[in-house]
This record gives structure tokens, sequence and C-alpha cells, in this order.
């Protein structure tokens, strides 16, 4: 794996689950099948629709895996059926979506061959954490020594 300038800078320390994450991303985005949207309900929540037609609820699973969103759906074959033509995609699916940290799957529904997934993600508080910092003993003694020096001369 060859490392990118962006992740090689000192500033950023312990991202390199970050560059795993955009590669894994990458790696994911090359399937069109099923199609999708994405769309911002309002600022903490999202839907993700699938364009899902012929599967039935059986045929699907919405799973959390790692953080990551993962929807699988498989047709099952009906025995003694024999297509003239078959336009209509009847073949296995894997869509993974990355979800950040906060993000929670609320829900989903799916109606007339769209599975809609509501993601929810609630605004936290912002944290100002003040670090205390300390002077090593050490330090202490041989400051305490050089101000005794200065008031004794």
């Amino acid at each position: 794996m060859t490392r990118t300038a962006v992740f090689n800078s000192p500033f950023l320390l312990g991202f390199d689950h970050l560059e795993r994450l955009l590669e894994r991303t990458a790696k994911s985005a090359g399937d069109g099948y099923p199609p999708y949207n994405i769309e911002q309900m309002d600022p903490e929540r999202l839907r993700i629709t699938l364009a899902v037609a012929g599967f039935s609820f059986e045929e699907l699973s919405v799973t959390v895996e790692d953080k990551q969103l993962v929807i699988r759906g498989k047709q099952a074959d009906v025995p003694g059926r024999q297509f003239l033509y078959r336009g209509i995609a009847a073949r296995q699916f894997q869509r993974t979506f990355v979800l950040a940290d906060g993000i929670e799957v609320a829900g989903a529904d799916l109606e007339n061959g769209l599975l809609a997934i509501t993601l929810t993600r609630p605004q936290t508080p912002s944290v100002l954490k003040k670090i205390a910092i300390k002077a090593k003993a050490a330090e202490c003694d041989s400051a305490s020594e050089g101000l005794e020096q200065r008031r004794s001369s």
C-alpha cells in the first residue's frame, strides 16, 4: 500500500484508519447496482433509498458491520419458471455505505420496490477540555534553586 502525501503529515496522528476507510470506499464505488439516492431530510436525518424492484422482505437484509451499513439482496429462484425475456435484473447485490461516528440507523422501510433506510445524526455538544500542566519535581527544584541564588545576590 502506498501512502498518500496527505496522510504523511506529522499533524495527522492516528488517522491510519481514515486512509483505510478511503481505500475501502473507493473499491466499493465501482458497482452501480442497485441505483440509490441519498437525501438530507433535516440537519439530523438522512435517508438512503435503493431501487430494489422484485425483491421481497425476506430477500433483503440491512446490517451495520464495523461502522458500515451493508445492504444485501438475493432473490430466490422459483423452480418451473421459464422466461422468454428477462429484462428485470434478478441478481444478488451488496451495497455498502461507510458510517461516520455518531451516525445511527433509525429504521428501514420497503414500499413500491424502494428500500428506504433512515439514518440519524444526533447533535453532540462541543466539548472543551482543559488540560492541567504539571511541573516535574526536578524542574521545580532547579527553578527554586535559581530563584534562591538570585535572592541571595
